[in-house]
């Protein structure tokens, strides 16, 4: 008698619980439903969101390539539509820029070049666009203003730091001050993150400044030559 009336509380007690369990379910049950269809609609947004970036990329670059080829590249790839997006047309107007470095057209060039400083969005992109006015004016920039480009730059963990480290020995070199020169090219050279390429034409600068081949002069007690800040104490270069 005593275990059917424990099987019967037993009984009574999950039909309870079960009673419970649908109330609840009836009361918040469609919180539970509401996170479902938001995650799932969420995710189904993002995916279309991607998809809808990557054609757009795709579609850009296929646009990119076409204005290579066309008669008026230098115009085709500075009127690409970019649609809405500041970072495409900073490269769309720099593709325009080497376009028109390779017709001869070094204004226009720089044109483009100042254009895309403008329209870029992110910080590396506009440094690229930076470093790229600087190489493409050369001499013909002002040298306060080359300067003060460089030296921004070359700050600490600066995308381009060392390829603008390297413009600085060329415009000390275009102001008559070898020594000034090899030594930044050595300080450059003593630089984590140098590539061959760079290496290379370090190598050839020093060659042409009278410095035999592999010589590197030790530097002065107590400097170290893997500080990042030694390279900014060379003096702004006057002309």
């Amino acid at each position: 008698m005593s275990h059917e009336t424990d099987s019967f509380i037993d009984e009574v007690t999950e039909e309870v619980r079960r009673d419970r369990l649908f109330a609840l379910f009836r009361r918040y049950g469609w919180i539970a439903l509401a996170l479902i269809l938001i995650l799932v609609g969420g995710t189904a947004w993002r995916e279309y969101s991607q998809s809808r970036a990557r054609a757009a990329a795709e579609s850009w670059g296929d646009a990119a390539l076409a204005a290579q080829r066309a008669e008026d590249p230098v115009a085709a790839l500075a009127a690409l539509d970019a649609g809405g997006t500041g970072d495409r047309q900073a490269l769309g107007l720099m593709l325009a820029a080497g376009a028109a470095l390779d017709a001869g057209d070094k204004a226009e060039a720089v044109t483009h070049l100042e254009a895309a400083v403008t329209a870029a969005q992110d910080p590396v992109m506009r440094d690229l666009a930076r470093l790229k006015s600087v190489l493409a004016q050369g001499a013909d920039m002002d040298p306060a203003a080359r300067d003060a480009t460089l030296s921004e730059l070359t700050t600490p963990g600066a995308p381009f730091r060392l390829l603008a480290l390297e413009q600085k020995a060329v415009a000390l070199i275009a102001a008559g001050r070898a020594e000034d020169a090899l030594t930044l090219i050595h300080e450059i050279q003593a630089q984590d993150g140098v590539s061959q390429g760079l290496g290379n034409r370090l190598a050839e600068m020093t060659v042409a400044l009278g410095e035999l081949p592999g010589a590197n002069p030790a530097l002065p007690d107590g400097a170290d030559p893997a500080d990042d800040a030694a390279a900014e104490d060379v003096a702004p270069v006057a002309e």
